[in-house]
């Protein structure tokens, strides 16, 4: 019935407008209401359906979590209510274990839990390269899947099952092919989402939202070349380094950065080894990054 209010989850957004599933499983075009809504994917939402294939977001509902980067001084969520982020790396091309720490602190504030999966593992000699690069997340508590996505999946599935997870990671990951082949009817399914999305530029910069089975989904979003962390300051990005809250507050001075102050407590665990130096260094990178960043605006 038209105009009758309509609960929904967003699959798609881009600008002002989004593309809403209803809980019966159809699919909405609608317009967002109001300039101070703005739906992103994952969103729980009510709508008033305008026409037979249209709607009007009406308000959008509480979130639970958001997962967001800082794109050119501005910080852009790409999706919300999740239960899990997985990070995706490979073999090849190289990736950078600056991105992946930052990511991990997006998600350690958000309180989601996260994996590392290790694509196109069947290429041997790079394999041994990739792990090597990935010995500093060793023991944090990050489960790390490996595979190779164009021969088999399955390793990944146990890992999903149950959960609504955000699929992030470096272009060229090969993040398209896993979602081609976790996706049942993905063909169909994902051209329905790129027609809303007029297959341009939207379809490259715009978070989608796949379910798996009941009670299983995964977000698609954009590759991404770099991940700023605007509006975080030391205090933030320590705290998102897992492996430093044993030592919280151990430093001799209360508002120690943890850069060249004396008597920091991270700094020495680092020399001994009970926290990764190359973790530790990319603390230090982040937090300096951010800073001069910080100045720049």
């Amino acid at each position: 019935m038209t105009g009758a209010l309509s609960h929904a989850t967003v699959v798609a957004a881009f600008g002002r407008e989004c593309l809403a599933r209803l809980d019966s499983g159809e699919l909405l075009r609608c317009q967002v209401r109001g300039r101070d809504l703005q739906a992103v994917c994952g969103d729980r939402v009510q709508l008033a359906r305008s026409s037979a294939d249209q709607g009007v977001v009406e308000a959008i509902g509480p979130r639970t979590n958001e997962f967001s980067r800082a794109v050119q001084f501005r910080r852009k969520v790409l999706a919300a209510n999740l239960s899990q982020l997985v990070i995706l790396i490979a073999c090849e091309p190289s990736f950078s274990d600056e991105l992946i720490c930052r990511m991990l602190v997006v998600a350690e504030h958000a309180g989601l839990p996260a994996v590392l999966v290790l694509n196109k593992v069947d290429l041997v000699e790079q394999r041994a390269h990739a792990l090597a690069m990935l010995t500093p997340f060793r023991g944090l508590g990050y489960p790390l899947v490996e595979l190779a996505g164009k021969i088999d999946i399955e390793p990944l599935r146990p890992y999903l099952k149950g959960f609504r997870s955000l699929f992030t990671g470096q272009s060229g990951m090969g993040k398209s092919t896993l979602v081609k082949a976790l996706v049942p009817d993905a063909e169909v399914r994902i051209r329905e989402i790129s027609a809303f999305l007029d297959a341009g530029k939207q379809s490259t910069t715009a978070s989608k939202l796949y379910a798996l089975s009941p009670g299983t989904e995964i977000i698609d979003s954009p590759g991404v070349a770099e991940f700023g962390l605007a509006g975080m300051d030391y205090l933030n990005i320590a705290a998102g380094f897992r492996e430093f809250t044993p030592l919280r507050g151990a430093c001799r001075f209360q508002n120690c950065r943890h850069l060249i102050e004396p008597g920091c407590a991270l700094q020495e665990a680092a020399g001994r080894g009970a926290i990764h130096p190359r973790r530790f260094a990319l603390y230090q990178r982040i937090v300096l990054a951010e800073e001069a960043a910080g100045g720049r605006r």
